[in-house]
């Protein structure tokens, strides 16, 4: 169809749901524009606002974060997009469908929550640290606990809003197999992606960063 519209795939979980694992296996598959908001950040300037407020361990306000997106986004072209590391609150959750959900939009807002036990997340957070991955403060178990528990008080509840919300294609994966390849194929199934070739999946891709937060 001529006036079909791209997707922009929003993929969202706690810590261990393998979001950028699953991110950059759907690029390798099928060639999706991946926007990992977390690299952009890091990627900026160390003279920039941005990099001065993280670097004194503030946050970023949303009014700079929502410029970065919507850059991020309109630089991609004409394409289906993987959004990685946004929305983590209401406020974001509520300015993407603001922006994208409408007729004129050229974009479809396709969620996914990726689920798993917090008991899950917390075991697969300690093994990657055995296998040298993760993030540099993965071994910290008080540092853990704070994030997962910013997740329940801030992330879930723009889960929960983007569930309810009108114009949004919202699915719930659970992702608490072992096996990857499950995962993914579940992932893709939501999505209503075919023909996946799975001797090209990279199941550590994600751990290959020290700075992964998936």
């Amino acid at each position: 169809m001529e006036n079909a519209k791209n997707k922009i795939i929003v993929l969202m979980g706690g810590q261990g749901a393998g979001k950028g694992t699953h991110a950059k296996n759907l690029v390798a598959q099928k060639g999706f524009k991946y926007i990992e908001v977390g690299a952009i950040l890091r990627g900026l300037p160390q003279e920039s606002p941005i990099k001065q407020i993280m670097a004194r361990g503030e946050l970023v306000p949303d009014s700079e974060l929502f410029n970065i997106i919507k850059t991020a986004i309109t630089n991609c072209g004409k394409a289906d997009i993987i959004l990685d590391g946004f929305p983590r609150n209401v406020e974001q959750a509520k300015w993407l469908v603001n922006q994208y959900v409408s007729d004129k939009s050229p974009f479809d807002i396709h969620a996914l929550h990726l689920s798993l036990p917090e008991k899950v997340m917390i075991e697969r957070i300690a093994n990657r640290v055995q296998e040298g991955g993760g993030r540099a403060d993965d071994v910290n178990p008080d540092v853990v606990q704070k994030r997962l528990d910013v997740f329940k008080k801030e992330t879930l509840p723009a889960i929960e809003f983007l569930k309810n919300a009108k114009g949004i294609y919202f699915y719930i994966v659970d992702v608490s197999p072992t096996d990857f390849t499950t995962n993914f194929l579940s992932v893709c199934k939501a999505l209503g992606i075919e023909n996946i070739d799975t001797n090209k999946l990279q199941v550590n891709v994600a751990n290959l960063q020290t700075s992964h937060n998936s």
